[in-house]
């Protein structure tokens, strides 16, 4: 008893001491709670990102009754794990809409309740306010015991993550009220309700039936899930009736295998219906580009030049459903340009799609009714077609005009070829003009123009041209003389050295590149048309500013 009397005189006198001499900043801390001190003590560990915690727990602490003095926190968790793992086969039933699937202990994330407790063991003694760490060093030093609680719970956000993947074994997705269009006319068909599990809520309860209920045996939980009703009506859905908006484009020309992926991925799109505010990705739509799912070899650029690739034209796909958005004055949510220059339609009026780069063209619903794409193919043409309720006035018309804004041309790149006859040429790799370009949004009310806004920025890489350039001679100076001509990478050598060497040789290879587009300014109404693009004597170079995000991804073309 007086033992206890000495020790409550010293606190006392030590509390008055500090509060006559003025609190000090160690005081402050104790004002916070221990879980938030603690809490501290983690967070800066956890800053250490892959560092080791190598805080030795003190002598005479135990957790859950196991002896871990002397152990790192390390450690101790790799105790706390190991008493654990006991549960990581236990079996759970989880029921839901009727049907149920089996989860172990390990999918649970079943763990100690506190993760945090090897960090208070460690610390014990450096937390509290002054009597509370003076007890606890105290107690240390005459060898009394300590020993912290191990509480079992379970990692809510693992939980979140199983229940994600796992509940889809027994969701019943409600299926929307839809229409299908036969023979030109909508056949509308009724939707049926489904049944899915709350994750947040199932998560919940979980967690509390493990840190509350569970005998650690195996057992069966009732999962939180919801009736979700189908979207829609008959009579919401007749409002769909009126031709938003129509694009087409043409493939005839294109390979069998082209064809194929650019109907592949219509036939994705059609009959899509997008409720108001609604988005809608491509690229979810029309993925995976596999054999699998219809896809064949076929071209598309990667990374400046062309590869086959299954999916090869895809991109015609998406830039034809863009035409048909941009006529529907549907928002665009996402859009990216190819990385060179496409022929089925002018520039900036295109759309890129990347599985591989993660490049989509998204669109949400802006409008005020619902909205139903009808996408088909003929064998040469692609078409979209989206139908909904028209809000607009019968006199509200808009138009597109792409205008070309700077030009950069290719240059080329001459090979020596000592396989073929002095001074013949041939070209192996064509290369693409690199165009900077804007698209421009007119809009008339009754005939007349009232607003003319920039629609998109587009820029499209120059990629080079390879020629190879014969050097192949009886006579050997005559060969020397064409390879240093070709090692000047100047095409007015090259050409005097043929004209020279090899007099008659026939050639329809062009030394210089004519551009195929030329700057034009349709954003000012007041312009003259641009002069023509002259031929340059050398290949030229304008520089061009970056006005949009480039797709140098994988985009099927």
């Amino acid at each position: 008893m007086k033992k206890i009397k000495v020790f409550f005189t010293i606190l006392l006198c030590i509390s008055n001491f500090t509060l006559f001499m003025g609190t000090p900043s160690t005081v402050y801390a104790a004002e916070a709670s221990d879980e938030e001190l603690l809490n501290d003590e983690a967070e800066a560990v956890a800053e250490e990102e892959g560092e080791p915690d190598t805080r030795i727990i003190p002598k005479g602490v135990t957790i859950g009754g196991m002896d871990v003095a002397g152990l790192t926190v390390d450690e101790a968790n790799g105790v706390i794990d190991d008493y654990y793992s006991k549960y990581d086969s236990v079996k759970f039933t989880l029921n839901a809409n009727e049907q149920n699937f089996t989860a172990t202990g390990a999918d649970l994330c079943i763990g100690p309740k506190d993760p945090e407790v090897t960090v208070k063991a460690a610390t014990y003694g450096s937390y509290g306010n002054f009597a509370e760490r003076f007890k606890a060093s105290k107690d240390m030093e005459e060898g009394r015991t300590k020993d912290f609680a191990l509480s079992t719970g379970a990692n809510k956000t693992g939980l979140i993550t199983y229940l994600n993947a796992a509940s889809e074994q027994v969701n019943d997705e409600a299926s929307d009220d839809y229409l299908t269009r036969e023979n030109g006319e909508f056949v509308f068909h009724e939707g049926t309700s489904g049944v899915v599990v709350q994750i947040e809520e199932s998560a919940d309860v979980l967690v509390d039936y493990i840190e509350n209920k569970w005998d650690g045996n195996d057992a069966t939980v009732d999962l939180v899930t919801e009736v979700k009703e189908p979207r829609g009506s008959k009579e919401e859905l007749a409002e769909i009736k009126d031709c938003l908006g129509s694009f087409s484009t043409d493939y005839s020309s294109s390979s069998a295998n082209r064809k194929q992926n650019v109907a592949n991925g219509v036939s994705f799109i059609d009959g899509t219906i997008l409720y108001p505010g609604d988005e809608f990705s491509v690229l979810n739509a029309i993925t995976p580009f596999t054999a699998e799912n219809g896809y064949q070899l076929a071209g598309s650029y990667e990374n400046g030049t062309t590869v086959e690739t299954y999916g090869g034209g895809i991109c015609q796909v998406s830039t034809t459903f863009y035409g048909a958005v941009r006529e529907a004055e549907l928002e665009v949510v996402t859009r990216n340009c190819h990385s060179m220059i496409v022929t089925y339609v002018p520039a900036s009026q295109d759309a890129a799609i990347s599985e591989s780069g993660g490049k989509d063209f998204q669109i949400r619903n802006n409008k005020n009714y619902p909205i139903y794409i009808e996408g088909y193919c003929d064998g040469g043409h692609a078409y979209f077609n989206i139908y909904g309720k028209e809000e607009d006035d019968p006199g509200h018309e808009v138009k597109y005009e792409t205008e070309i804004t700077a030009v950069n041309v290719q240059n080329t790149t001459w090979v020596a070829d000592a396989a073929r006859p002095l001074g013949q040429m041939a070209t192996t790799v064509g290369g693409h003009t690199g165009v900077t370009a804007k698209l421009w949004k007119i809009v008339y009310e009754n005939g007349q123009e009232v607003s003319r806004t920039v629609y998109n920025n587009s820029k499209y890489n120059p990629s080079n041209r390879t020629v190879v350039v014969g050097i192949a001679s009886e006579d050997p100076n005559l060969s020397a003389a064409m390879l240093q001509a070709v090692s000047t990478q100047d095409p007015n050598t090259i050409a005097a050295a043929i004209a020279t060497y090899a007099p008659g040789v026939s050639n329809s290879t062009p030394f210089v590149i004519t551009p195929k587009y030329q700057v034009t300014n349709p954003g000012n109404s007041n312009s003259q048309p641009a002069e023509p693009a002259q031929p340059a004597t050398a290949p030229a170079e304008t520089t061009v500013p970056d006005t949009t995000t480039v797709d140098t991804q994988n985009a099927p073309i």
